[in-house]
């Protein structure tokens, strides 16, 4: 049964997390956002506390730990950067689930425990130029050459584009059968005419890399195939599903940051003689901030509780995505305002918590399609 009380080994996570965020990755936070820095040792040292391959199996690099755990973690990550949060984001439910899930024994062991046990990171290549919401639409080819395949195309909006050792690369092997001809490749970061391209300059999440990705006659042997050959947007989907109570996570860790940020401020910052908190404008503002927060963390954990019963987790998943992120939005507008004019100065934090927030409506399926993903599951559930 679903429970919000925390195991002593989910507290122990949290803490550690929570400790680490702001011992290690607070004091550089400013800088990093607005200079657009990669946080290289701060990603190494998530490595090294297990917290690249949360949910994957001790013996693959591991730490053997569940979504909720991996939940906790995000949410403790990313109230102090956002930036950190998506690089741990992507390395979890990206890439190290799609080997874990699809992957060989030899895949595993050439590629996932070098992931999973945070030696590298990796980066997932779905997106492109005319394939977002859309993931149907590839354009990237794969055709069959002797012992493997040779890949052509573009990749846009990759996490971890410049900084990755490992890609999850999906691609058109048989346009006739449409997404039943999409295969996913797995590849190093030096095969021979893989390019990433120069970082985006982002409104928010800033310290992360994001690029585009060319592939000019990449050969890519038969045994990096991952899964087989035309299970692709099969692999990219479930991946995405798991993928969105990352981003939930990430979300709520924006939400709860700024949320704790305004609360903090209006607690010392005076006007009529009294601190704001005491003005009923204000609680109001703090009312509305702490109980979306704590809705979003209630959405969050029963898609972390589900995906870890194996039950059906699509829906959960995508309210839970919907909803944080929405939350996000509006907890970082309004921790601005009960600032005043100091929210909108870097000084004080909450400007690049709402810079942040945006993006996780947007990525890994836009709030539009999460009302799509909703909408189609409660029309299975009804029928």
């Amino acid at each position: 049964m679903f429970s919000l009380e925390l195991s002593e080994t989910h507290q122990m996570i949290r803490d550690t997390a929570r400790q680490f965020a702001q011992d290690e990755i607070a004091p550089s936070t400013i800088d990093r956002d607005k200079n657009g820095i990669f946080p290289t040792e701060i990603v190494k040292k998530l490595g090294e506390l297990g917290f690249l391959g949360m949910m994957i199996p001790p013996e693959w690099g591991g730490s053997g730990m569940d979504a909720l755990a991996y939940v906790i973690a995000m949410e403790e990550i990313s109230k102090v950067d956002a930036s950190v949060g998506v690089v741990m984001s992507v390395n979890n439910s990206l890439v190290c689930w799609g080997l874990e899930a699809y992957g060989t024994d030899a895949q595993k062991e050439l590629w996932l425990k070098p992931l999973a046990s945070g030696v590298i990171h990796g980066a997932f290549c779905l997106s492109e130029p005319e394939a977002g919401s859309d993931a149907t639409q590839q354009h990237t080819l794969a055709t069959k050459v002797e012992g493997g395949w040779a890949l052509n195309g573009t990749k846009n909006w990759i996490t971890n584009g410049t900084t990755a050792k490992t890609y999850i690369v999906f691609a058109q092997t048989d346009r006739e059968l449409r997404h039943k001809g999409i295969t996913c490749f797995i590849i190093p970061r030096d095969a021979e005419g893989f390019e990433p391209g120069l970082k985006e300059d982002k409104l928010g999440i800033r310290s992360s890399d994001t690029c585009s990705i060319g592939l000019t006659n990449v050969f890519v042997p038969d045994d990096q195939v991952l899964g087989s050959v035309g299970q692709g947007f099969k692999i990219a989907m479930e991946s995405l599903n798991g993928g969105r109570i990352g981003i939930a996570a990430q979300a709520l860790g924006i939400a709860a940051g700024a949320a704790d940020a305004a609360i903090a401020y209006s607690k010392q910052r005076k006007a009529f003689g009294k601190p704001i908190a005491e003005l009923q404008a204000i609680q109001m503002k703090l009312a509305d901030m702490a109980t979306n927060v704590e809705a979003s963390r209630l959405l969050v954990y029963r898609a972390a509780y589900m995906k870890d019963q194996h039950m059906n987790y699509i829906k959960a998943a995508a309210q839970a995505k919907l909803m944080a992120s929405r939350t996000a939005v509006q907890v970082a507008l309004e921790a601005i305002q009960v600032h005043g004019g100091y929210g909108y100065v870097r000084e004080y934090l909450v400007e690049r918590y709402l810079r942040d927030a945006k993006i996780t409506e947007i990525y890994e399926g836009t709030s539009e399609i999460q009302h799509i993903v909703i909408a189609r599951e409660l029309m299975k559930e009804l029928a």
